[in-house]
């Protein structure tokens, strides 16, 4: 991981926006280890590794979770049926699926987990970076293609209190990059693109969905 000291600017934004997963904080090992120790519970083996590896390529070929036109009660159906495909292609993918008995059992198991404290690790620099600002009257906000499970996790993870707004994919309609969840962050947080910083971990989600909509992007590297 490629830990940073508190960004302290000289002539600061008017608002920071960063992303959730990947900036703020990680999963605790990794998506393959967490499916794996839950799915043995189920009676289903797989190597962890492969898991992993299937996860994060069913991931990347699954469009954004972003439901345009749905409702906010419907989307906490909408979200865990998103992450349901994700994991049962993924066991699919690693020629596991058959074996689970009840695959739903295991899903609601394994979904509810990820919404604890126990399946994250909040990355060194962090909370120094978020006080830093918050010391010098910066707002700060959250732009994210997480689920509604964020404010959960956030709230577990003592992260809460740092941030103003939090805006949400699944609840804008539009994932990023898309330039519609900037600019719903955006207008929440009542600040012109100029005036904002963002901070990610993707180069093309974070990085280059900022700078289309005017905001300063700052890419963060994690390892």
């Amino acid at each position: 991981m490629t830990e940073r000291s508190p960004v302290v600017s000289p002539t600061p934004p008017k608002a920071i926006f960063l992303d959730a997963v990947g900036t703020l904080f990680g999963v605790r090992g990794s998506v393959g280890e967490i499916y794996g120790l839950f799915a043995r519970q189920f009676g289903v083996e797989a190597e962890d590794a492969a898991i992993d590896r299937a996860f994060y390529e069913v991931f990347s070929a699954t469009p954004e979770a972003a439901f345009p036109g749905a409702s906010r009660e419907a989307l906490p159906e909408l979200e865990f049926d998103w992450w349901r495909g994700i994991a049962a292609r993924t066991f699919k993918a690693v020629g596991a699926f058959g074996q689970f008995d009840a695959f739903d059992d295991f899903f609601d198991v394994a979904f509810e987990y990820f919404a604890t404290a126990d399946a994250w690790e909040i990355y060194p620099d962090t909370v120094p970076s978020l006080a830093a600002w918050q010391a010098q009257g910066i707002p700060l906000g959250i732009i994210s293609n997480f689920d509604s499970r964020l404010y959960s996790v956030l709230d577990v993870l003592e992260l809460t209190d740092y941030f103003e707004t939090v805006t949400l994919s699944t609840e804008v309609g539009a994932a990023k990059p898309d330039r519609a969840v900037f600019e719903a962050a955006l207008h929440r947080q009542g600040v012109a693109p100029a005036d904002a910083w963002h901070i990610g971990d993707s180069q093309r989600a974070d990085i280059e969905g900022a700078r289309a909509v005017g905001m300063q992007a700052i890419h963060i590297e994690r390892t």
